[in-house]
């Protein structure tokens, strides 16, 4: 086969296979903001933890060092 067709041959079956490609790729967000929500993401679980954890505590008499 000769170089040029080759060549064309690989680069239309290149071009086919990107644009199926692209149909299953996610959005490409940037590290800084998916890291930024994440951390968003765990301060509010924290946040809604401990309120449950004060909320739900059993009271007990409090407690005085002899």
């Amino acid at each position: 086969m000769h170089a040029d067709v080759h060549h064309l041959l690989h680069t239309v079956a290149s071009a086919e296979l990107h644009s199926r490609a692209a149909e299953f790729r996610l959005p490409r967000t940037s590290l800084r903001t998916r890291v930024g929500w994440t951390l968003v993401e765990v301060g509010l679980r924290l946040t809604t933890q401990s309120r449950e954890a004060t909320v739900n505590a059993p009271r007990t008499a409090a407690f005085h060092p002899a």
